[in-house]
C-alpha cells in the first residue's frame, strides 16, 4: 500500500510540474506566442482514454483518479488555447478537439460499451492507450535529432526530459506490481527512451559550456591581440615623431 500510495503522489506531482510554467508564461501574456496545441490536445485524448481504463478494468482506480488529475490539467491548457491563440490555431484547436477529444473519444466509449463485453473490453481499450501512449512517447526523438544536430540542448529543457524518464519509470514499477501488460509496455518504452534523452542531454549540455568558454577564451584573446595592436600602432608613430 505505502509503494502504491508513493507511486499515486509522486504521479500527481510529475503530471502537474512539466507544464506549469507554459502555464503561467500564457496566462500572464494572454498569448500563446509559438506553442503548439496539438501536443496537449493529444494528452488530453491520452488522459482521458486511460481514465475510462481504469473504471473498466477491476482494482483500475490509481490509474483512473492519477490520469483524472491530468484530464483536468490538460483540460486548462487546452481551454488557453481556446480563449488566447491567434484565430488560425483557434480554429485549428477546435477542430483537433472536436475530432480526438469528442468523437475519437466518444467512439472508442461506444463501440466497446456496446460491441465489446468482459474482459475482451479491457483488452481492447488498454490495446488503444497502449499505442498512443507508444506514439507520445515517440514524439520526443525529433526533439533529440536537434540536439545531436545542433549540438545545443535549447529546444530539449532538462525538465522534460527528466518528467519523461520519472512518468515511464513510475508507471513501469506500477505495471510490474499490478502485472498490467498495457501499462508496463508503453511506459517501459518511455523508460528507455527518457533515459537516451537524459544521456544525451548530459553529453550536449556539457559540449555548449565548452563551445560557451572556448568562445569566451577566443573573444578575451582577439580583445588582448587588439589592444597590443593599437599599443604598437601608437609606439610607431610615437617614434616617427
Amino acid at each position: 500500500m505505502n509503494v502504491l500510495r508513493t507511486i499515486y503522489l509522486t504521479s500527481i506531482f510529475q503530471s502537474v510540474h512539466p507544464n506549469s510554467k507554459t502555464f503561467w508564461r500564457i496566462a500572464r501574456s494572454r498569448s500563446t506566442e509559438d506553442f503548439e496545441s496539438a501536443p496537449y490536445v493529444v494528452t488530453l485524448l491520452s488522459s482521458s482514454l486511460w481514465v475510462y481504463y481504469g473504471i473498466t478494468k477491476p482494482g483500475g482506480l490509481l490509474v483512473a483518479t492519477v490520469n483524472g488529475v491530468g484530464v483536468v490539467m490538460e483540460a486548462v491548457y487546452v481551454t488557453l488555447f481556446l480563449l488566447f491563440a491567434t484565430p488560425q490555431l483557434r480554429a485549428k484547436t477546435a477542430v483537433l478537439v472536436a475530432a480526438l477529444d469528442v468523437g475519437f473519444l466518444g467512439a472508442v466509449v461506444l463501440v466497446t460499451s456496446l460491441a465489446v463485453h468482459g474482459s475482451l473490453r479491457v483488452m481492447v481499450i488498454g490495446t488503444i492507450c497502449a499505442c498512443l501512449n507508444v506514439f507520445m512517447y515517440g514524439s520526443p526523438l525529433a526533439a533529440m535529432k536537434t540536439v545531436i544536430t545542433t549540438k545545443s540542448v535549447e529546444y530539449m529543457p532538462f525538465f522534460l526530459s527528466f518528467f519523461l524518464f520519472l512518468n515511464g519509470g513510475i508507471w513501469t514499477v506500477y505495471a510490474i506490481l499490478d502485472k498490467d501488460i498495457f501499462l508496463g509496455i508503453p511506459n517501459g518504452i518511455g523508460l528507455i527512451l527518457g533515459t537516451i534523452q537524459l544521456i544525451v542531454y548530459l553529453i550536449y549540455v556539457n559540449a555548449k559550456a565548452s563551445k560557451q568558454l572556448g568562445d569566451s577564451h577566443e573573444e578575451e584573446w582577439q580583445h588582448q591581440q587588439l589592444i597590443n595592436s593599437n599599443s604598437e600602432h601608437e609606439a610607431d608613430e610615437e617614434a616617427h615623431i
